[in-house]
C-alpha cells in the first residue's frame, strides 16, 4: 500500500480512533471519559465500560424529576435551622452579668425601710444600690439574705422577695428593673459599618434589627451572606434572599453571633464556551441558561451541545431523594456531574430554571467532529513531506467541517 493511501486509510478511520484517543489537545475531560468512570450514574443510557476514577462521583442527566429536587436543595435556611418562635420573641430572664436596680415600697411609714419620721420623704419607698449579679448567679439584699436570679424572670424574683420580706416589712412590693443587660446580647461581626455586641429587648429583636443595630453592612447585598451561630449549630443564608424572605428573618436568642461576609460568587467556565475562566454571578439568583449565557454561549464550531456538564458538590440526601443507593459513598457530601443535552428542546427551558451554586464549573465538551479536525491536523503535520499527502489532508479535514 502506498504512502498516500495508507494516510487516507488513517484519515478514514480517524472518528474510531480519536474515541480512544487521549494525547490530541483538549481543555477537559472527552465527554465518554466522564461516562465511562462515572461512579454511579443517574441517566437515561448506562454506558457497558467503565473505568475506575481517581474520585467516586455521580453522573446526573437533568430531568424534571432532578430539577425539583434541586431547586428545594439548593437555598440553606435559618427558619429551618432554628425555627421560627410563632409564639412571639423570646423571654429574656436575668444573667450573670446583668446590672439590676432593686426598689422596694412599703405601704406606711414606720416599717423596716422607711422610718417613721418620714413625713417629709416625696415617697414610701427605697432604692437599693444598683447590683451585678455575680458568677453564681445571686444579688444580696438586706434581710432576705443572697438571693438566686439568673435564669429567672424579674417577676419570680420580685414574688420570692416580696415573701421573705413580708414578716419585717409592711406589705412591701418590690421592683426590680435591668440597668444593663449583659447575658441578653449578641455579637454582630464581619462586613458590617459598626460591628458591637447588641442588647436584646423583651420587645424582640430579629436578625435584621442587630445587624441594622450594627450599623448596616458594609458591603454589596448580592455578594454578602449572613451566618447566624446558635450553640453547636450553623446555617447561612445570602442577605438578599434573607430580605425577600420574612419567614428567614427570625428571633435572636441571647448568645447569638451573627457574622456578616463578603464573598465573590462565581463560576468557572471550560471547554467549547465563548469564554473560559472565573465569572462573576452578579446575579441574586443565576440558572444555568444564564449562566452559559454570560460565558459566551456554545462555541458553534466545537462544542457538543448534548454534553453541557455542570460539576458539583452536593448532600447525600439529595441522591437519596432521587432513589439512588449511596451505600457505596463514606462521606455526607458526593461529587456529582449534572448533564444537559441542548439538543433537547425542553432542555432549554430546564436549564432556565437550573439553579447555579456559588463555585460550580460549567464545562462543555468538544463534538466528535471536533475531535477527527484535530486528528487530521496531527496527521497533516507528520506527514507534510510527503508530496500531495498534505492536500488529501486539508480537504478531508475540510469535508468534514461542512458536515
Amino acid at each position: 500500500m502506498s504512502y498516500r493511501l495508507c494516510i487516507s486509510a488513517i484519515a478514514l478511520s480517524a472518528t474510531t480512533f480519536v474515541a480512544g484517543c487521549t494525547s490530541l489537545p483538549s481543555s477537559g475531560p472527552a465527554s465518554e471519559q466522564v461516562e465511562q468512570q462515572a461512579a454511579l450514574k443517574v441517566v437515561n443510557t448506562r454506558s457497558a465500560s467503565r473505568k475506575r476514577p481517581g474520585v467516586d462521583y455521580a453522573l446526573v442527566d437533568i430531568t424534571a424529576s432532578v430539577l425539583a429536587n434541586v431547586s428545594q436543595a439548593t437555598t440553606p435556611t435559618l427558619q429551618g435551622s432554628f425555627g421560627n418562635r410563632r409564639g412571639g420573641a423570646p423571654n429574656l430572664p436575668l444573667g450573670v452579668g446583668d446590672i439590676i436596680s432593686v426598689t422596694v415600697f412599703e405601704s406606711q411609714s414606720g416599717g423596716l425601710f422607711i422610718p417613721a419620721d418620714a413625713g417629709s420623704r416625696s415617697g414610701n419607698f427605697v432604692t437599693m444600690p444598683n447590683q451585678t449579679i455575680d458568677q453564681s448567679g445571686r444579688i444580696s439584699i438586706p434581710y432576705a439574705g443572697r438571693i438566686r436570679v439568673a435564669g429567672r424572670t424579674t417577676s419570680a424574683v420580685q414574688e420570692e422577695l416580696q415573701r421573705l420580706l413580708a414578716n419585717r416589712a409592711i406589705e412591701p412590693q418590690v421592683v426590680i428593673s435591668k440597668v444593663v443587660s449583659r447575658s441578653a446580647q449578641v455579637a454582630v461581626l464581619g462586613d458590617v459599618n459598626n460591628p458591637a455586641k447588641v442588647e436584646l429587648t423583651e420587645a424582640g429583636d430579629r436578625i435584621l434589627d442587630v445587624i441594622s443595630q450594627a450599623g448596616g453592612l458594609s458591603t454589596p447585598r448580592l455578594e454578602t451572606y449572613v451566618t447566624l451561630q446558635r450553640g453547636p449549630r450553623t446555617a447561612t443564608v445570602l442577605y438578599d434572599y434573607l430580605i425577600n424572605t420574612p419567614a428567614e428573618n427570625i428571633f435572636m436568642v441571647p448568645g447569638d453571633t451573627v457574622i456578616v461576609n463578603r464573598e465573590r460568587r462565581t463560576f468557572l467556565a471550560f471547554g467549547a464556551s465563548g469564554q473560559n475562566g472565573r465569572i462573576d454571578f452578579e446575579d441574586a439568583d443565576l440558572t444555568l441558561g444564564e449562566a452559559l449565557g454570560k460565558a459566551g454561549g456554545l462555541l458553534d464550531n466545537r462544542a457538543d451541545p448534548e454534553q453541557v456538564l455542570l460539576y458539583r458538590v452536593v448532600d447525600r440526601d439529595f441522591l437519596r431523594q432521587l432513589h439512588v443507593d449511596v451505600s457505596r459513598y463514606p462521606v455526607e457530601r458526593i461529587p456529582v456531574v449534572f448533564r444537559a443535552n441542548l439538543r433537547d428542546p425542553s432542555a432549554m427551558f430546564m436549564i432556565q430554571k437550573f439553579p447555579m451554586q456559588d463555585k460550580d464549573i460549567v464545562y462543555i465538551t468538544n463534538s466528535k467532529a471536533t475531535e477527527l479536525i484535530k486528528f487530521l491536523d496531527v496527521v497533516n503535520s507528520v506527514s507534510s513531506t510527503a508530496s500531495g499527502v498534505s492536500t488529501d489532508v486539508v480537504k478531508t479535514r475540510d469535508a468534514v467541517k461542512d458536515l
